[in-house]
């Protein structure tokens, strides 16, 4: 069955249709990865968009579900260059395409997805529509695009209720705004115990569980639509808890503290961006999935200076806090798969909370 995706800047892609059959209208973001088309998939961060995999074959080694990041898969739909027929894993219990069909997520194959990334590139990421209808309306196409906005999706991907995961070590209290299976399983394996808090918790509540540290997660949209969020998070940050934020929780504290973000041209989403440590003059590789950033030039340096840089565009991917316990960084050093270079940081963050009780 034949597919089209239309761009907002009139651009038509004819393609085969790959997983549910559905009409969605959502924002168009690349990813560069060569492989975790699982784990972008099931990345709560990706709610309300639609992402196309730059690597031409996707697919190829299967599902794995012990790898999602999350219970479900979250992109509005799935574009790629060739879905692979056939997966050749000795994990892998089920194809690509049978796990779009059962996740609902309706996808396009057999498009130039190199030349639709340069178009994101050169103009922007912008909305798209995906039909498999023919003789679809295109006027109507470009109204409900132009409309289009990723609004309320913290509160979509966010747990409900508060839960614990059991630990002998110190006492971490994590707000969920689309928190990534790995971000636990990094923290628990260094023995801590964790709650996790839904993204409209208070700020009281949390605080009067004395946690020995705060976690802030990775999460979608746009940063300051969280307004109850990210006043919660400024009572945070004025008491003297140490605090780890990761990706969306990177900009909510900045926000939190009298910064601002801003939408990116394109945003940076794969496993190979090269970030440069300025206290140590190290370089590290990361994996990032943001369309927003923190700019640093609106941050009192009183109050916050700049940590990390990316070493491509000079952007910022880091932040430490004056006369606070509390780092921020804006990639994922917890990535899985991709690199490992900087999973010191959960360790460093140990280190944060022995300092503030020692």
């Amino acid at each position: 069955m034949k597919a089209y995706l239309l761009l907002e800047d009139g651009t038509l892609f004819t393609g085969r249709s790959i997983g549910a059959v559905k009409e969605v209208v959502s924002e168009i973001v690349f990813n560069t990865s060569m492989t975790g088309y699982l784990e972008v998939l099931t990345d709560p961060s990706y709610a309300g968009q639609a992402v196309v995999m730059t690597y031409p074959l996707i697919g190829n080694y299967g599902i794995c579900r012990e790898d999602m990041e999350s219970g479900r898969a979250w992109p509005d739909a799935f574009i790629v260059r060739e879905l692979a027929e056939l997966a050749s894993n000795f994990r892998s219990r089920e194809t690509l395409q049978q796990f779009l069909l059962e996740e609902d997520v309706p996808g396009i194959e057999g498009i130039d997805t190199r030349a639709l990334t340069k178009i994101l590139r050169e103009r922007g990421t912008m909305n798209g529509f995906l039909t498999t209808n023919p003789d679809f309306d295109r006027e109507e196409a470009m109204r409900r695009m132009k409309a289009y906005q990723v609004l309320g999706a913290v509160a979509r991907v966010s747990c409900k209720e508060k839960y614990v995961i059991p630990g002998k070590g110190k006492k971490v209290s994590i707000i969920d705004c689309g928190i990534k299976r790995n971000m636990l399983r990094e923290l628990s394996k260094r023995g801590l115990e964790l709650t996790v808090w839904p993204q409209d918790a208070r700020a009281e509540d949390i605080l009067a569980e004395k946690p020995d540290g705060i976690f802030l997660t990775n999460g979608p949209g746009d940063p300051a639509e969280n307004v109850g969020l990210i006043r919660e998070i400024k009572k945070l940050y004025d008491s003297e808890v140490p605090i780890f934020a990761i990706c969306l929780g990177h900009q909510l504290m900045a926000l939190a503290t009298g910064g601002k973000t801003y939408k990116m041209k394109y945003g940076h989403r794969g496993g190979n961006h090269p970030v440069r440590d300025l206290e140590s003059g190290r370089a590290y590789i990361s994996a990032q999935n943001h369309g927003y950033a923190v700019d640093d030039k609106s941050l009192d340096p009183k109050v916050a200076e700049t940590r990390f840089v990316n070493v491509n565009d000079g952007t910022n991917e880091g932040l430490a806090y004056c006369g606070k316990n509390i780092l921020t960084v804006q990639f994922h050093p917890e990535a899985c798969p991709g690199p490992h270079d900087t999973s010191y940081l959960f360790d460093h963050f140990l280190d944060m909370m022995e300092v503030q009780h020692a």
